[in-house]
């Protein structure tokens, strides 16, 4: 998982309440078996006027000019504004990966749905809780100035603001921990490789019957 330590970037604000992750990525895309490959079909019903199915070229296809993520000056952007209740509906774990595979690496909002915020910790997605009285003001601040760009700095817990005004944010250490340091679940066990492979060879040892258990 990518290290996430001080973010600075284009901000993109979707500005609509109880985005469900059937829109995040429609159900239709969710039957490879791969874990990568969700990026071009991110908010696929509202990013494009025809429909899509899985393996098709998007360059095939008529993007939605109104579509707040096909406009040229949010091209690149890597900070998803939002409004409450982002990522409600079903819990799948295919709503970060295609954030992420996006280009998106943190999202601010003033709530979330709770199994859709634990996955974003999970694959390196920061999911920033604000007042929603400042996430308005960052909605009309992006809207009056293109260009608009945001710093997130994880260590400090600040979203530093073009003028350098910071606003705070919490975050449970533990998950702090995990994107600093780009630590996913395989990679917290992985930091104790040395002991797992110990502990196998004690076990091997102690039982020699179960190599031959496992070969048969």
């Amino acid at each position: 998982m990518q290290k996430f330590d001080t973010l600075k970037g284009l901000v993109a604000p979707m500005d609509r309440e109880n985005v469900d992750t059937d829109a995040i990525i429609p159900k239709q895309f969710l039957k490879s078996i791969r874990k990568t490959g969700f990026g071009q079909n991110l908010f696929d019903q509202w990013r494009y006027l025809d429909a899509g199915y899985p393996g098709q070229d998007p360059n095939s296809r008529r993007p939605n000019p109104d579509f707040v993520l096909n406009q040229a000056r949010y091209q690149g952007a890597c900070i998803l504004l939002a409004r409450k209740n982002f990522g409600c509906g079903s819990s799948r774990e295919h709503a970060p990966w295609a954030l992420d595979q996006f280009g998106f690496r943190a999202i601010i909002a003033p709530s979330y749905a709770d199994i859709f915020f634990n996955n974003s910790f999970k694959n390196g997605l920061l999911p920033i809780v604000l007042p929603e009285a400042q996430v308005s003001a960052l909605f009309d601040e992006s809207a009056a100035r293109p260009g608009y760009s945001l710093t997130i700095d994880l260590q400090r817990q600040v979203v530093l603001k073009p003028d350098g005004q910071e606003l705070p944010f919490e975050v449970q250490a533990f998950r702090k921990y995990c994107l600093i340091n780009g630590f996913d679940d395989i990679g917290l066990t992985l930091r104790h490789a040395d002991k797992i492979r110990a502990f196998e060879a004690q076990r091997l040892a102690e039982k020699p019957w179960l190599a031959r258990s496992l070969i048969t």
